[in-house]
């Protein structure tokens, strides 16, 4: 995960943003509601992760419109979906999607799914469309917003 922020965000390393990324026990292993997936190759290295948890989307930084269509509790935030590029397209992203929908359903206390990516990353966007409903294109918004696409995930 944190290769993903250095190499393909270029942000690094950030506390507020990136916390669960050091803490991942505390971040998605100990609450009930969360999880983390992770893909291992046959040598054991992490190719891929997953995670979901019960946070929704905070205001600001996210539109307020957003935070408020899928409040904390009640919404399944799906974070941390990524795969090493050279492990891309093989169908590791779609399977650990499927298998935190089936967490999410499972629970039976979230009525929505949600999740959030920078299109500036390789291949996100398109990903994402192909499961999800945008809710908001934050590149539409006056002066651009943060460039964030918002996702609604179907969960059956």
């Amino acid at each position: 995960m944190l290769d993903t922020v250095y190499h393909e965000f270029g942000t690094g390393y950030v506390p507020r943003w990136h916390g669960d990324i050091i803490d991942p026990a505390g971040a998605y292993l100990e609450p009930a509601r969360h999880t983390l997936l992770v893909a291992v190759d046959g040598g054991g290295d992490v190719v891929a992760t997953g995670a979901l948890d019960s946070r929704g989307p905070a205001h600001p930084p996210n539109p307020r419109h957003v935070a408020e269509r899928y409040p904390s509790g009640a919404t399944a935030q799906l974070r941390r979906v990524y795969v090493r590029p050279e492990h891309r397209r093989r169908g590791l992203a779609r399977r650990l999607v499927e298998e935190l929908l089936a967490f999410a359903a499972a629970d039976g206390g979230y009525r929505a799914v949600y999740l959030h990516t920078d299109p500036a990353v390789t291949g996100a966007e398109p990903f994402w469309r192909s499961l999800a409903k945008v809710v908001h294109d934050e590149r539409e918004d006056a002066g651009g917003g943060q460039g964030i696409v918002h996702f609604d995930v179907p969960m059956g």
